[in-house]
C-alpha cells in the first residue's frame, strides 16, 4: 500500500472536510468575540463613578450597554 505524507493527504481530502473544519473555526472565533464582548460589559458596569466620569460617560449609557445582548456587537454593523 502506498502510503502518503501528510502534506499530499491534506492535498486529497474533499472540499466537504475542509469547508467543515472552517466553518468550525469561525464558530470558535464568533464564540470567543462573544465571550469577550460579555466580559467587557461586565467590566463596564463594575467601574466607579469617577472612571465613568474621566471617560465621559454617564451610568445610564452604561446601562443602556450593559442591556444589549451579548450577540450584539458594535463592530459588525
Amino acid at each position: 500500500m502506498n502510503r502518503q505524507s501528510g502534506y499530499e493527504a491534506a492535498a486529497d481530502m474533499p472540499l466537504v472536510v475542509t469547508g467543515v473544519r472552517g466553518l468550525l473555526r469561525r464558530a470558535w472565533r464568533q464564540l470567543r468575540r462573544w465571550q469577550q464582548l460579555a466580559a467587557e460589559r461586565r467590566q463596564l458596569a463594575s467601574l466607579s463613578d469617577g472612571a465613568l466620569k474621566d471617560m465621559n460617560i454617564t451610568r445610564a449609557d452604561v446601562y443602556q450597554e450593559t442591556q444589549r445582548p451579548f450577540w450584539d456587537d458594535p463592530l459588525r454593523r
